[in-house]
């Protein structure tokens, strides 16, 4: 297996090689996860297998007894041309897509993208330096396990950690933006320079769905956006369920105790009417000024009211040890949460999340085609 990367994991992959060594010239024709077309980690494998595509189709994996997960299948052809001095390069494979009785029911393009094109590599990833701090599993529990532990230091004004492993829909839903490390995390560091640029790329990794069928779609840097897309991005981002950035006292963790800082609350004390200052106001100052669309400002103005909602009542004692509500500058999570018990509850009036939903609804549907439009993926 030498010279041909991380093909050598995958056990199919090797059977492609041996044949591949063995059977130069062989038509092969197989059923497999399309990995081999569209990963980045295997790119030594298509440079280094020669086949032309004949071609195939895909199914649900699903279809198969015994397998896991939601993922396409593809029953693909090839014609081997191992010994051919000219190479054929694997760019895309377009294949018939059925359902489980083997129905037609629309056709898919598979890209094999250049790394220089993918969205990971779109940010310049700041250093971390020598300052420790707590490593999460979440928005404010602290790491249980040391094994592979990650996120115990910071960076050069960072004001967050965002989660983003890998480049593929596959693993779009743990993108996650954190006030401390993430201890099991890939991402990087957010700061000022790179927020905007955070900003769209969580966007674009949250708000398109995923299916089976897109699960192996590969996140593109884009040819050009608008500053108005920038900004309707980081408004999603701020008021999304993953925007995991809070502000807590008393975090316990290798027998010390911690507190994270929430550096994206994007009102003033006097907006929500807090009593207390809050520790930063980084996102008021850099939201200062800035122009926003009418879909924006309906979802600033709709969360405005669930922040005052929030600081207009104090919780329970047992809510408040729970979401670690022991500092001002709580977050979108911790105020969502504290506001939906209290809902359940019969200790306060109800809050309705409707105008919320309905104006983050109405932003969703504004950004999502502009997803495709863009580039950042490819249909």
């Amino acid at each position: 297996m030498e010279g041909w990367g991380k093909a050598k994991n995958e056990l199919f992959m090797q059977f492609l090689v041996r044949i591949a060594q063995e059977i130069p010239h062989a038509t092969v024709a197989m059923f497999s996860k399309l990995k081999y077309i569209t990963a980045p980690t295997l790119q030594d494998f298509r440079n280094q297998w020669n086949a032309e595509y004949l071609g195939g189709f895909a199914v649900h994996s699903k279809s198969f007894d015994g397998l896991k997960g939601n993922f396409p299948i593809g029953f693909l052809v090839w014609k081997t041309k191992m010994n051919s001095n000219k190479h054929s390069l694997i760019s895309e494979v377009q294949v018939d897509v059925l359902d489980k009785t083997a129905k037609p029911i629309g056709d898919k393009t598979f890209y094999n993208s250049p790394s220089e094109t993918l969205l990971t590599n779109w940010v310049d990833r700041p250093k971390t330096n020598k300052e420790k701090v707590i490593p999460l599993k979440n928005a404010i529990s602290p790491a249980t396990s040391t094994k592979d532990l990650r996120g115990t230091k910071w960076s050069d004004d960072a004001i967050a950690y965002f989660n983003c492993p890998g480049n593929e829909m596959q693993q779009a839903n743990l993108t996650a933006l954190l006030s401390s490390g993430f201890s099991s995390g890939r991402g990087y560091f957010v700061n000022s320079e790179n927020l905007w640029q955070t900003g769209i790329i969580y966007t674009v990794r949250r708000i398109v769905k995923k299916t089976w069928l897109n699960d192996k779609d590969q996140f593109l840097i884009p040819e050009n956006y608008t500053d108005e897309f920038k900004v309707d991005c980081l408004v999603w981002m701020l008021f999304n369920g993953n925007n995991l950035t809070s502000g807590a006292n008393n975090l316990e963790w290798n027998d010390e105790s911690w507190s994270i800082i929430n550096h994206f609350i994007p009102f003033t004390e006097q907006e929500v009417g807090a009593s207390e200052r809050f520790e930063s106001d980084f996102l008021v100052q850099f939201l200062s000024g800035i122009n926003f669309s009418e879909e924006a400002t309906e979802v600033l103005s709709a969360g405005k009211e669930l922040w005052k909602a929030y600081f207009s009542h104090t919780d329970s004692k047992s809510i408040r040890d729970n979401l670690k509500l022991n500092r001002p500058d709580a977050g979108w999570y911790q105020i969502r949460q504290a506001i939906k018990s209290r809902n359940s509850s019969s200790d306060f009036p109800p809050v309705s999340f409707d105008s919320f939903d309905s104006a983050y609804t109405e932003l969703t549907d504004k950004i999502l085609p502009e997803i495709y439009k863009l580039g950042f993926l490819r249909p």
